[in-house]
């Protein structure tokens, strides 16, 4: 594997020849850009929330969402980071501040010093979900799963701004904390996702609640789908399993999914929810993402929010 550590990103040493000490996590150049959109995370301050500043730690949102646009399954490389950093600054930039994100623990920074431009980027940590990877070991398979799991969750490719809520474990079994101010929130059971994205197993996603019915939709492609939906053109890389409890297992909590089975692979799944009023129904008014014009009462052909077509 050519994904190997965090080694040398830790605050204080990444200036002193990050780009030799790490090797990139590049997965075959998969993580290159899309147009404009990004890939960071961004958290808003908690008086805009309204939550504690516990929840704002896990309560995510989008920064323009993940492009899963032209990522590759097929493994990782093993060029030089500040070489592969260099490729795209500012879109990978995002990336690392999202992956570091996902696999760092709240409370600790990883730091890089672009050897060409003198640039010194910081990316907080906020999941923890890989302890051993954030810091400095070889990925282990189960934090290689629940990264995947991580960008799954994460991935918009229309590119909007969509809170969600992450709930599950990390590696180690740690459960990412919430509370019922979050869940109260968040009150619309979404999706698990899961995969593995460092050995080409792919990524996979289910419904975690009643699929969508015809007049819905939502903003996030590769979340709730509608009944024997296989994918969204949107979100074609994510693997459609049909309903979560069909291949996964809950926790006892019943609120998130323990481990999924695939293809005779167990992997470590997240589940994430939405806000209520970010599943769309056609008739209220507005030509929302996820709803297209036409000539019915439908999400895809919803003539009262978006119009008829007619040029």
């Amino acid at each position: 594997m050519g994904f190997t550590s965090f080694e040398g990103l830790w605050s204080g040493k990444a200036g002193r020849g990050a780009g030799r000490s790490v090797v990139a996590w590049v997965l075959s150049s998969a993580f290159a850009m899309v147009g404009a959109m990004g890939c960071g995370v961004q958290e808003l301050p908690s008086e805009e929330w309204g939550l504690e500043p516990r929840m704002q730690e896990q309560a995510l949102v989008e920064d323009n969402g993940l492009s899963l646009n032209g990522l590759s399954l097929n493994g990782l490389s093993t060029k030089d980071f500040s070489n592969w950093f260099n490729g795209n600054p500012a879109g990978n930039d995002r990336l690392m501040r999202y992956l570091v994100r996902c696999a760092v623990p709240v409370g600790q920074t990883r730091d890089f010093t672009n050897p060409a431009t003198g640039t010194v980027y910081s990316w907080p940590g906020v999941l923890g979900l890989a302890p051993a990877w954030a810091g400095g070991a070889r990925a282990t398979v189960t934090e290689q799963q629940v990264i995947s799991a991580c960008l799954a969750a994460h991935a918009n490719n229309y590119g909007l701004n969509v809170p969600i809520s992450m709930l599950g474990r990390n590696a180690d079994e740690g459960a990412i904390p919430f509370s019922s101010e979050e869940l109260s929130l968040f009150s619309k059971r979404e999706s698990c996702f899961f995969g593995n994205i460092f050995n080409d197993e792919g990524l996979f996603a289910g419904n975690d609640r009643y699929a969508l019915a015809d007049d819905e939709s939502t903003s996030r492609p590769c979340g709730l789908k509608s009944y024997g939906a296989k994918s969204n053109p949107a979100c074609e890389q994510v693997k459609r399993i049909g309903q979560c409890e069909d291949s996964c297992t809950l926790e006892p909590n019943g609120l998130y999914y323990a481990k999924c089975t695939v293809n005779g692979v167990q992997y470590k799944p997240l589940t994430t929810r939405i806000r209520a009023q970010d599943i769309h129904r056609c008739g209220d008014g507005v030509c929302q993402q996820g709803e297209s014009c036409g000539w019915g009462i439908t999400a895809d052909s919803c003539l009262l929010d978006c119009g008829s077509c007619a040029p």
